[in-house]
């Protein structure tokens, strides 16, 4: 791992949004459009230092633009295997840390070294 890498963030957003039930299942992509515009402005509280923050979204929420600060990637199928995807790309050469509740999810990038949080890290409920 590079000496100076900055953490990339990795962003489940059909988890985080869909951890606080407050009608994001009436407008995904808003919901998905408001978590980016957070993140771009709040980066990741707790996390010192430079971040990389790429938000994975899927389904009626692919096609929200990219923001300064925020990397927005469609996942082409399923967003889990693009974020495991992107883990394994960058394994080894920085740290990573997922945002996401899904336990399979978590199994399989901790696998690969990824360090893992929950939702409420970046969408306090």
């Amino acid at each position: 791992m590079e000496e100076n890498a900055s953490l990339l963030v990795v962003v489940d957003a059909a988890n985080v949004v869909g951890s606080v039930p407050d009608g994001w299942w009436r407008d995904r992509r808003g919901a998905a459009e408001r978590l980016r515009d957070r993140l771009a402005a709040d980066g990741v509280p707790g996390r010192a230092g430079p971040a990389e923050v790429v938000l994975v979204v899927e389904g009626a929420a692919r096609g929200v633009e990219s923001v300064t600060g925020v990397r927005v990637e469609s996942a082409p199928g399923s967003g889990d295997d693009h974020i495991v995807e992107l883990v394994a790309r960058a394994a080894g050469d920085r740290p990573v840390l997922v945002v996401t509740a899904d336990r399979e999810l978590r199994r399989r990038v901790t696998e690969l070294g990824a360090e893992v949080a929950g939702p409420r890290t970046v969408r306090p409920g």
